[in-house]
């Protein structure tokens, strides 16, 4: 049973008061997601209606695979976990909705890479948008985000490109070498 400070009456209407501890438990909560909000690269807002327990299994798999933390949560707490961690209030008119949210905190493109890929495959769930740096997308902004290439992938062409010189100039100073030891051996043998 509740206290009589638990509650007032207001319009011949019994009204409770929230109780402290939940209070507590939520803002603890907020807080936790405003870190996640801060620590991810990149958000990317996904509406899961549809999908069913196996395919959720499966998209959650990936997920952790790629080191990317999917999660369900109540709109009103990512929107003021959003506030708490200083995005721009745009973010609100993404959180309508169920939605589920993937965290990517070591590659940016991976979250939206997975999902996309998801939407491809079961056609049932759209992306609704993300954050990416701090800066709110529309879905079709973490679309094009997806069709980026990964860091890894970006990093091996980076160090081909640097490669290619390199190796090149290798084989040229390889070949004088080898030209100028003949060179050096036809004049020892006229001697």
């Amino acid at each position: 049973m509740r206290a009589a400070e638990d509650f007032f009456i207001y319009n011949e209407e019994v009204k409770y008061l929230a109780n402290p501890n939940i209070i507590e438990q939520k803002a603890k909560h907020v807080a936790e997601i405003a870190e996640k909000i801060r620590k991810a690269q990149s958000i990317v807002i996904f509406d899961y209606r549809g999908l069913t327990v196996s395919e959720v299994t499966e998209l959650r798999s990936n997920m952790r695979k790629a080191n990317v933390e999917y999660v369900v949560l109540k709109n009103s707490m990512v929107e003021r976990a959003a506030q708490e961690a200083g995005l721009d209030p745009k973010i609100n008119e993404m959180l309508k909705g169920p939605s589920a949210f993937a965290f990517g905190y070591d590659d940016p493109v991976a979250p939206a890479k997975i999902l996309k890929e998801a939407v491809k495959k079961f056609k049932k769930c759209a992306i609704k948008g993300g954050v990416v740096d701090g800066v709110i997308n529309d879905a079709a902004s973490i679309e094009v985000l997806a069709d980026m290439p990964s860091r890894e992938q970006l990093i091996a062409r980076m160090l081909g490109s640097l490669m290619g010189p390199i190796t090149k100039l290798a084989i040229v100073l390889d070949a004088l070498s080898k030209k100028m030891a003949e060179g050096q051996g036809a004049a020892e043998a006229a001697e």
